[in-house]
């Protein structure tokens, strides 16, 4: 029996998740000491509490079979939702969010926990409607990824919402569904990106007016474009339904995604406040703002600059020390990793992460059982998307959206659900054979 415990676990992941926790609490510990060499924080103590405790939830995970968790998903996505509504009027306001609950000093995330049990409650849907019709199927995953990520954005958390569209479109992938229906969401999306910053890309920015981009703040205008688009996708789904010509089903596909984009671009704009705006677009130019929105980008790219090849060493860094960089023990901890341990500190992260993503990949493509398959289909998406966005944004290529870098970053809700994920995909591994 113990032999068999001990089979449950897999190893290359267990390593290199115990590996990137010890740096984290390293790093997290680095980013509380001041210039003076005191530490002034005990974040690192509450860090290490929440990896031994996310350690435990890990094995819980790992020996539990997911299998049973089946069933108890649409009970958890319900308390989700209605965990998400008490946080919206009850929460807790932090860093411009009302996204936290608790008692105390203790509080928690319930949407970076929702992530998993949004996972789980698509991927029961996925494995069950596979006799389904693929627009109906499409349909009815896309309205269980808008519930929370609705309850998300209200709160307003712009980061964390955006995490649940990539796992969205990266299972129903997984799932077989229609090319074009991904296509369809990932342009509509990236449309209303852009339709939602554009007026303040002009004002902040470029800082000066354009005329075509009165469309975004005239009323009259926009309703006027909003009314035209609608007649034309409308026009293109009848040539389509009568003459079935691939020019119509173009028209009413990119008429039906600007439409959209338009009036989800509109509700983007009452919903986010103009700084959450603004972050998304100031790594174009921080210096727009240097002193404001641009002063994390910059000092960010200044500490990873100067780590070079070795770094400068363990708590010797300047710009972490010297308080420069904000919210370091959390969004920006890839600064401090980058600045102390250079290229070199960086590229071994780099490469612990590679080696989970492959190795989540393996177990998709062992195991027999599609349930399982599409759980660790949506944990891959969402480790390489925290990954590369929490990277990307440290490095000034990509928008500042308050993202963590899973296993490193300071904060028990990302920790454990990450720890929760890993457990997921060790019990998947070790079922793997099992239908």
């Amino acid at each position: 029996m113990k032999f068999r415990f001990f089979e449950i676990f897999d190893y290359v992941l267990l390593i290199s998740v115990s590996l990137l926790v010890f740096i984290g609490i390293m790093f997290v510990y680095s980013s509380g000491v001041n210039s003076s060499a005191v530490s002034v924080s005990n974040e690192y103590i509450k860090q290490i509490i929440f990896a031994c405790t996310g350690f435990l939830l890990m094995i819980f995970f790992a020996v539990f079979d997911y299998r049973k968790l089946e069933r108890l998903t649409p009970i958890a996505f319900i308390l989700l939702f209605l965990l998400l509504i008490y946080t919206k009027f009850f929460g807790r306001y932090v860093n411009g969010a009302r996204s936290w609950i608790g008692i105390g000093n203790f509080g928690v995330q319930p949407s970076e926990f929702g992530k998993i049990i949004y996972i789980m409650f698509l991927a029961r849907y996925l494995n069950r409607s596979a006799e389904t019709a693929p627009l109906k199927r499409f349909f009815i995953s896309a309205l269980i990824t808008a519930g929370p990520v609705l309850l998300i954005l209200a709160q307003p958390d712009l980061g964390t919402a955006s995490v649940y569209i990539p796992i969205f479109i990266g299972m129903i992938f997984t799932a077989g569904l229609n090319t074009s229906y991904i296509l369809f969401i990932i342009l509509t999306g990236t449309l209303t990106v852009i339709f939602t910053v554009l007026p303040v890309w002009q004002t902040s920015i470029l800082q000066k007016p354009i005329i075509i981009l009165s469309v975004f703040t005239n009323p009259r205008l926009r309703l006027i474009v909003s009314a035209t688009l609608i007649i034309i996708t409308m026009i293109g789904a009848l040539g389509l339904l009568f003459y079935r010509n691939k020019y119509y089903y173009f028209i009413t596909r990119f008429s039906g995604s600007t439409t959209l984009a338009l009036g989800a671009s509109i509700l983007g704009g009452k919903v986010l406040k103009d700084y959450q705006i603004k972050r998304l677009i100031v790594f174009l130019n921080p210096y727009t703002d240097p002193l404001g929105s641009g002063w994390n980008i910059i000092q960010s790219k200044i500490a990873i600059g100067s780590g070079g090849i070795t770094g400068q060493g363990f708590l010797k860094g300047t710009q972490s020390h010297y308080r420069f960089l904000p919210q370091q023990s959390t969004d920006f901890i890839f600064s401090i990793l980058s600045e102390e341990a250079g290229f070199v500190g960086s590229l071994f992260v780099f490469i612990l992460f590679f080696i989970i993503l492959m190795r989540i990949i393996f177990i998709m493509y062992t195991t027999k059982n599609t349930f399982g398959y599409y759980i660790a289909g949506g944990i891959l998406v969402m480790f390489f998307f925290h990954f590369v966005v929490n990277v990307g944004m440290v490095m000034g290529i990509m928008p500042i959206t308050g993202i963590p870098l899973l296993f490193l970053s300071y904060g028990g809700s990302s920790l454990w659900t990450a720890m929760w994920a890993t457990g997921l995909l060790m019990s998947i591994r070790f079922r793997r054979l099992d239908f």
